[in-house]
This record gives C-alpha cells, sequence and structure tokens, in this order.
C-alpha cells in the first residue's frame, strides 16, 4: 500500500520484494531484497548497474555501448506505485516499480518511463493532459522448448483448438477461469480492465484497459499487465506470447494505443461537435504521419516484428489514415464527439509500452507545434493504394532509419536513441550470423 508520506509498503505478509525497471526492450530486471529493507529503499532508493537497462533480448551486455562505461551503477528509486503481489512464488514476494537516476538525480533517459514523463511534461506546458488507453492482444500456447507452439486445449472441453473464431463466446466462456483470475489480479493491482473478447487467431485474446489521464500509468499499467497474462497462463500449464507474429499463417499480435487530450478545463480538444473533429486533431494525425517512418523502429523493435506487416490482416503497412478505417495506421472512432480520439494501430504487442506512448505522444506534439495539415483521410482499404509510402518492412530498414534521423533526434533525448540503437544493433548481428533449418532443406544439397 502507499502510506500518507508517499511512502511505499508491503503487505504484511510478505516476505521478498522484487525491485524491478522496465529495460529498453521492456523487460524487467533488477534485484530480490528482504521485505523488511523496503522503507530504506523508499527513502534511499537502491543501487542498481545502469547496464542492466541496455542489456540486448538475451541479457547480454552491448559491447558498443558508450552509457554503461565502467558498469557504473545508478540510483533505483520507486515510481510511487504500491508493490504489485507475485503469484507464482514459492513464498509470499511483491514487485516494486522502479525507475532509474543518475548519480547526480538527474533521470537517466536510457530508461524508457524517463523518456514518456518527458515528453508528457511538454504537453503539461502548453496546458494539455494526455489520456491514453491500450489493447493488447496475445495467444494462449502449449509450449515445449524445440518445438513449435501448438494451441491450447479448452479446459472445459478437454479439445485442443483447432481453428480462427473470432469474437467467439464460447472461447471467453472455455477459458472463463484464465479470465476471472486475470481480472481479479488486475484489480488488486488497480489495473484498468475492460472488455476481452477472442480475437482472430487460434488461440489469441485481446484485453482492453480503461482510458487513464497519465500517460506514465497507462505504461505502466500495459507492462504490469502483460506480467499478470503470463502469470496466470503458467498457473495453467500454458504458455502466453505478446510476440508479435507467433504463427506465420495466423493474425499477428497487436498493440493499439487510444489518445485524446484534455484542456485546463477537462475539456476534450479534439471534439469540436462535428465528426471530423477539431483542427488540433488533424494536426495531430499529421504530425504522427509526418514521424512514423522514422519511428517505426519504436512500434516494431524486433526481428519478428516485421511479419505482422501483412496485407490483408489488419496490421497497417503503410503511412495512413481513416476515420472508422481499421486498414490504416491511424483511426478515428466513431461515436460520441465528446470521446473523439485517436488510435494508433502500428504496434506490436512485443514493443516497449514506454517507448511506444513516447513515439504517439511526441508525434502528436510535433504536428500541433508546427500546425501540420494532415492528408485527406482514406476510407478505403490501405493495403494496395500504390500512392501511399510505406513503412520500413524489415528490421534493418527500421534500424538504419531511426539511426539516420534528424527528426528523431529532435523528438527523444539522445540517451535513450543512442543505447537503443547500439541494443538493436548488437541482436540483428547476432540473427544475421544464425543459419535456419528452412535454409538447410532448401540450398544445402541442391545449389
Amino acid at each position: 500500500m502507499t502510506t500518507a508520506n508517499g511512502m511505499v509498503e508491503p503487505s504484511n505478509d510478505i516476505e521478498y520484494v522484487y525491485i524491478a525497471a522496465s529495460d529498453i526492450n521492456g523487460l524487467l530486471r533488477g534485484k530480490r531484497i528482504p521485505s523488511n529493507q523496503l522503507d530504506k529503499v523508499t527513502n534511499e532508493g537502491i543501487r542498481l548497474p545502469l547496464s542492466i537497462l541496455g542489456v540486448d533480448i538475451w541479457g547480454a551486455d552491448v559491447i558498443e555501448s558508450s552509457q554503461c562505461n565502467g558498469d557504473i551503477d545508478a540510483i533505483a528509486k520507486p515510481t510511487g506505485r504500491a508493490p504489485a503481489s507475485l503469484i507464482n512464488t514459492s513464498t509470499p514476494s511483491s514487485l516494486l516499480p522502479v525507475w532509474l537516476y543518475h548519480e547526480s538525480n538527474e533521470p537517466y533517459y536510457g530508461d524508457a518511463r524517463h523518456v514518456l514523463n518527458h515528453i508528457s511534461q511538454q504537453f503539461k506546458a502548453l496546458g494539455l493532459t494526455p489520456v491514453m488507453a491500450t489493447e493488447l492482444e496475445f495467444y494462449l500456447v502449449d509450449y515445449t522448448e524445440g518445438e513449435t507452439p501448438k494451441p491450447p486445449i479448452r479446459p472445459k472441453s478437454g479439445l485442443r483448438l483447432n481453428k480462427t473464431s473470432i469474437l467467439s463466446i464460447n472461447d471467453l466462456l472455455q477459458f472463463d477461469e484464465f479470465l476471472d483470475e486475470v481480472y481479479a489480479q488486475c484489480r488488486k493491482l488497480d489495473i484498468p480492465v475492460d472488455a476481452a473478447l477472442a480475437e482472430n487467431g487460434c488461440g489469441q485474446f485481446e484485453i482492453n484497459l480503461l482510458h487513464v489521464d497519465d500517460p506514465l500509468k497507462a505504461a505502466d499499467d500495459a507492462i504490469l499487465f502483460k506480467q499478470v497474462i503470463k502469470s496466470v497462463a503458467a498457473r495453467r500449464k500454458l504458455t502466453a506470447t505478446f510476440m508479435a507474429k507467433p504463427f506465420g499463417k495466423q493474425s499477428g499480435n497487436g498493440f493499439h494505443v487510444h489518445c485524446s487530450l484534455l484542456d485546463k478545463d477537462g475539456n476534450n480538444v479534439f471534439d469540436n461537435d462535428t465528426e471530423e473533429g477539431s483542427d488540433i486533431l488533424r494536426h495531430a494525425v499529421a504530425g504522427l504521419l509526418a514521424t512514423m517512418s522514422d519511428c517505426t523502429l519504436l512500434f516494431a523493435p524486433h526481428v519478428n516484428s516485421y511479419r505482422r506487416f501483412t496485407p490483408g490482416t489488419l496490421a497497417p503497412n503503410n503511412i495512413s489514415w481513416g476515420y472508422e478505417n481499421r486498414t490504416a495506421a491511424v483511426r478515428i472512432p466513431g461515436g460520441d464527439t465528446k470521446a473523439r480520439r485517436i488510435e494508433h494501430r502500428v504496434s506490436g504487442a512485443d514493443a516497449n509500452p514506454y517507448l511506444v506512448c513516447s513515439a504517439v505522444l511526441a508525434g502528436m506534439l510535433y504536428g500541433i507545434e508546427n500546425k501540420l495539415e494532415a492528408p485527406e483521410p482514406i476510407n478505403s482499404i490501405t493495403y494496395d493504394d500504390v500512392d501511399l509510402k510505406t513503412l520500413p518492412l524489415d528490421w534493418l530498414s527500421a534500424i538504419r532509419e531511426f539511426e539516420n534521423s534528424d527528426l528523431v533526434g529532435s523528438l527523444f533525448p539522445s540517451e535513450m536513441i543512442e543505447l537503443l540503437i547500439a541494443v538493436k544493433k548488437q541482436e540483428a548481428k547476432r540473427f544475421a550470423q544464425q543459419v535456419t533449418n528452412l535454409e538447410y532443406l532448401t540450398y544445402l544439397q541442391d545449389v
């Protein structure tokens, strides 16, 4: 719980606290401490190596990173969120979210949470408050290491799922105990869960989180939500995966972000009582389109991410926007004009929520401050529109575009940019050194 003076305390039965910060890939890293040390952590912080947020996806140090020279320590401080109870530990334990600061008490911008806070403060300076909500898709699978993942067995019928069945009530009912526990755990952690649905893939689900008027909380919620899903699935001998494209012939996992802006009186500045929305809405859309290609690496950070950009799968592969158009990268949902908002549909569920929300807000801010004009909206299927510019459709192209972009340098702190580039280059080098079984089957004897 959080006390009146802002201290964070575990419940009385907690024996250990896992101190956790989110690395550049959105994975939690830190250490375990006895719960009686929590007061000290709250008052003074705790020392953690700066390098832990800049390791690659396998947890290896990044050789070319200049930020972690000598593996110096940073000061990890609680974010203010209460410790979250963990459900898959042998002794009662909780997880305390922290973020990293330099020894000088300056924010360390290799910590993506600080990047998001930095951009959020720029909206505050304009008298605007971003309101954000996220939608995360995931698959439940049976997985044994070294084998291809299989669809899960229906808990009640005992039969394995064998088909896609979008919005299937039967699939929701089969997995209702899993969903019940997810909702119960989320309520304990102040994660505002909303609707759940069976998605287009076999064993794929989506759970929506409600809008909150704090981008940091929205991203925190998404990080903790993924931990809840994985933990609850593991209790049922299942694996939950947020890979962008775990199956080549099925739908990928998306991470859609909804955003509106409130003025100092709480009014939605995107609403002008028309179906089209306000000028500031179109400026924000224009900014998102102008920055989208340069920022693709933030929306699709892994080699597997680019398998999701397949035409015809409701995953956008070009720079486009439209009203009620789910084939576009930026969609303006219909409904009550007072809830007028932007839906950003580019990201995969494998992306770091802090960096995704940062890129969405930075793009909107760029368009608003420069009063950019959006092109005409597209209300037809976008996939085959040859007049639209495509996103970088492979990982190496996205890394190069991010690295060479002057625009990226103007949107984000240099510490984050340099760290992300170093991490992604090291990961790409390792993947390039792997020869797949398909290559052996195709070429070994015949060429």
